[in-house]
């Protein structure tokens, strides 16, 4: 037996609507809608009749029709260049988990290394979500500039912005020119540089450091490779490499500098002691090869954090448009020694 004058729960037989409510309330959908998004300009004795019905028929609202009532969906869009490289999962893993902190989804997109579908795939993006970071975007300088205030809020790490959007980097040409420099410590004086893809800035700036590092040791010759910037690139460079003659290489990054060594293997070159072969990134397989790889550690999924501090920012009304530069620091491993 049920109160007098109040409705007992059932299990309804179809889903029950916002307009159900209404009408069992005596209000209209837009009473309900502002109760349910707890609005505060609705009357007390209304708002718990409404809420008193919504609990007697057993209402739950659907998530994505409140989002779309509150124009935000608590989730957040990111556009990765090529997710088959593991520095890009270490930079996502420490955003998500950050996101994830705040009550935030991250939705992932892939641009497979096309930099004509980075824009169409960025505006997708935020069609759908509060707000993008875009990682290590390929498409130009003035195609970015361009893109910037149609998906905004926006944060983009590996490339500047001219303050028109929050961003965080690495300092690849600093981080190049400590690596080379403890190469030249160790004796070598004919360096093969295997070079990235030319659209990306990661490589600008390492070809920008290696530049600097000729000025300052004309006695070093650094020798460019043409490369890329996956496995099947390193592995397939080393005919190029053995015709320079160099006795270490710095490899466009880890994943680069993998291929080299399983090549090298099959091939009887011992690393270290006939070729030094260093990296950059410090992806976890690094530590974990045969030798292990020196290379220039960035703390990655520090540095997604801090993207996704920077991103949340530019969700507010102070976003922080300074950019923000981590310093790569050496981790000496097995792959390097003393010139042979």
């Amino acid at each position: 037996m049920t109160m007098a004058g109040k409705r007992a729960r059932t299990t309804p037989t179809r889903e029950t609507t916002i307009m159900d409510i209404a009408r069992a309330a005596g209000v209209s959908k837009a009473t309900v809608s502002r109760v349910l998004n707890s609005v505060p300009t609705v009357n007390e004795e209304i708002a718990q009749r409404v809420r008193q019905v919504i609990d007697e028929l057993g209402y739950t609202p659907s998530q994505t029709a409140r989002s779309l009532s509150l124009g935000v969906s608590r989730t957040v869009g990111v556009l990765v260049p090529d997710l088959g490289n593991p520095m890009f999962h270490q930079v996502l893993h420490g955003f998500n988990r950050a996101a994830a902190r705040d009550g935030y989804r991250v939705v992932v997109a892939d641009a497979f290394e096309d930099a004509d579908s980075e824009a169409e795939l960025a505006r997708d993006l935020r069609d759908r979500t509060d707000a993008v970071a875009l990682f290590s975007p390929r498409m130009t300088r003035a195609e970015l500039l361009e893109l910037l205030p149609r998906v905004g809020p926006v944060a983009v790490f590996n490339r500047t912005t001219g303050l028109n959007a929050g961003s965080v980097l690495i300092d690849y040409h600093e981080g190049v020119m400590v690596l080379a420099g403890h190469l030249i410590e160790l004796g070598h004086r004919r360096i093969a540089f295997l070079v990235g893809p030319a659209y990306a800035r990661a490589n600008w700036e390492r070809e920008r450091g290696l530049q600097e590092i000729r000025e300052q040791h004309p006695e070093v010759e650094i020798v460019d490779v043409p490369c890329g910037h996956s496995f099947e690139d390193g592995y397939t460079s080393w005919p190029a490499i053995r015709e320079t003659g160099a006795t270490a290489v710095i490899a466009y990054n880890d994943v680069v500098a993998l291929g080299l060594l399983g090549r090298l293997s099959e091939e009887g070159v011992a690393v270290p002691a006939e070729l030094s072969v260093a990296g950059f990134d410090d992806i976890p397989f690094a530590r974990y090869s045969s030798p292990s790889l020196t290379t220039m550690t960035s703390r990655l999924a520090e540095i997604g954090e801090r993207i996704w501090t920077v991103l949340r920012a530019e969700m507010t009304d102070a976003p922080e448009r300074e950019p923000i530069m981590f310093s790569p620091e050496l981790a000496v491993r097995g792959s390097t020694k003393e010139r042979p």
